[in-house]
């Protein structure tokens, strides 16, 4: 059995100043195992600039369009997204606690409560929202900026240009990524500022087409399932990142107060109105003035017909910018997971080799299967499953008071068994049960209509109460399991659980390499 009970030493009580951080282009070494506290010299700011830099792109600016795509108004859109990122701000911001706290990513965070073994649940999350939102984000990159160079200079838009400006982005959000955090914090400390002031140049641009009187078409019985859908919409934007601000806020040190941590989270996510409005408004314009386009969901091409020309450049530039910014944010964590889940390959080779295959799904999914319109259904579908996943987390935060065993934590990594978090051969069947039947249900209310419904999809008059039932559900049986079923005494810190009670101690010992 492990002894250590991550008690503060003087390594990780302030005493030990963290040494100078190496240059942006330097490969950075760490995996999975924690950060030495000397090399934690990160800031809530840094962690502020990464979730906001990899939101701040042309993906975000299509899920904006879609309060007017399911035919609200622009004040109703506007309530949508401010309704939206808020609940999902909330929701997402504990989520930067764990990584500072262990110094590791949340995956395998999530062995305290889901099990040495169930903690592949989190990197099974990440690895799919990675591959769907890196694949959103290379595809409307990619296709804004063809477009863009299309009107601009007459760069043929086909195929092959197509493929270019795809294969522009992969490799280059690949580089990055094999780099590393650093070189990721300085695209994107460049991205927040650039992106932002680009949109701004974006609301000139069209301000003198911009109806806020634009009305709705989803009236009556039509109105509540079209705002609750895109509530939620929205809401799935900060939820995507639940499963990688470990990733990034690990470098962060372990002291650092909690607001702030939570507040860099939250903050970022409320940033992300610069986007979302700005999708919300255009989508406006292209809805009245190219009302074909519009209603064959091709917004991108709306947009760049109605822009004016000068505008072609800042387009451009959005494009690269946020296409890297967001790639690298989806890239990076899950080829950090990928290394312990396979400890063969360290962290740039598993980086390579998971960024090859993303890569390969983005060309095989926009040129020979056809999966784009797709994709979006399928983040969607990954997002419900994220959300209880999350809240078992969280719920396990608050009832071990924020303690773990560092130690137990890397049991999975190093191949052995055993430790405070070995549970049932390494699985928590309490969480992973919350977990399997919230998500399970939640998929059920699903209700994207054209696209995927649900068994229950249709059980509240076309609401979508997908993610508010399996937040709620995952709540509600994971407290009962822990009060009916409590978890073994050891695996709590010295002042015991909070809320729940502890059973008796297991004392697996730690066995293996």
């Amino acid at each position: 059995m492990s002894t250590e009970t991550d008690e503060p030493t003087p390594a990780h009580t302030g005493v030990a100043t963290p040494a100078a951080p190496p240059s942006a282009t330097t490969i950075e070494v760490n995996g999975i195992a924690p950060i030495p506290d000397d090399e934690r010299s990160a800031s809530p700011l840094d962690l502020f600039r990464l979730i906001f830099g990899g939101a701040n792109t042309f993906a975000t600016v299509v899920l904006g369009t879609f309060p007017i795509v399911f035919g609200l108004s622009f004040w109703q859109g506007f309530a949508s997204i401010l309704i939206g990122l808020l609940l999902g701000a909330a929701l997402l911001a504990p989520m930067a606690l764990f990584g500072a706290r262990n110094g590791t990513n949340n995956a395998v965070s999530s062995s305290a409560h889901l099990g040495v073994h169930g903690r592949v649940v989190g990197s099974f999350l990440s690895l799919l929202t990675a591959l769907a939102f890196f694949s959103i984000s290379v595809w409307s990159s990619g296709d804004m900026l063809i477009g863009a160079a299309h009107r601009a200079i007459k760069i043929p838009e086909n195929d092959v240009s197509l493929a270019f400006g795809y294969g522009l982005f992969a490799v280059l959000v690949l580089a990055v990524c094999i780099y590393g955090f650093r070189f990721m914090l300085l695209v994107n400390k460049v991205a927040v500022v650039a992106t932002t002031v680009l949109f701004v140049l974006g609301i000139i641009a069209f301000a003198g087409d911009f109806d806020p009187g634009f009305a709705g078409t989803a009236t009556g019985d039509l109105f509540w399932p079209a705002f609750v859908g895109a509530v939620l919409i929205v809401m799935s934007n900060p939820v995507s990142f639940g499963a990688f601000l470990g990733d990034w806020s690990r470098y962060i040190p372990r002291e650092t107060p909690h607001g702030k941590l939570m507040g860099a989270a939250f903050g970022a996510q409320l940033a992300t109105l610069v986007p979302f409005l700005f999708g919300l408004t255009t989508a406006t314009i292209v809805a009245t003035e190219q009302p074909d386009l519009f209603a064959a969901g091709n917004y991108a091409g709306g947009l760049l017909a109605i822009s004016p020309g000068w505008f072609m450049l800042p387009v451009c530039a959005i494009a690269v910018i946020g296409g890297l910014s967001t790639g690298t944010t989806s890239l990076y964590g899950t080829g950090l997971d990928f290394s312990s889940v396979f400890p063969r390959f360290n962290r740039v080779q598993a980086t390579t080799f998971i960024g090859v295959f993303a890569i390969a799904f983005i060309f095989v999914g926009r040129f020979a299967i056809d999966v784009v319109t797709s994709i979006s259904t399928f983040a969607v579908l990954i997002v419900v499953c994220t959300a209880p996943w999350m809240v078992v987390m969280m719920i396990g935060w608050y009832t071990r008071r924020g303690w773990y065993d560092s130690d137990s934590l890397q049991v999975f990594n190093r191949r052995q068994h055993g430790g405070r978090y070995w549970f049932a051969h390494g699985w928590n069947w309490r969480a992973m049960g919350a977990w399997l039947v919230s998500a399970g249900v939640g998929l059920m209310f699903v209700n994207l209509p054209g696209q995927f419904v649900g068994w229950l999809g249709n059980h509240a008059n076309g609401i979508d109460l997908s993610i508010p039932i399996s937040l709620g559900l995952a709540a509600v049986l994971y407290l009962a399991a822990l009060r009916i079923f409590p978890e073994p005494a050891d695996a709590f810190g010295p002042e015991g659980p909070r809320l729940v009670p502890a059973g008796p101690a297991a004392n697996h010992p730690i066995v293996g390499d």
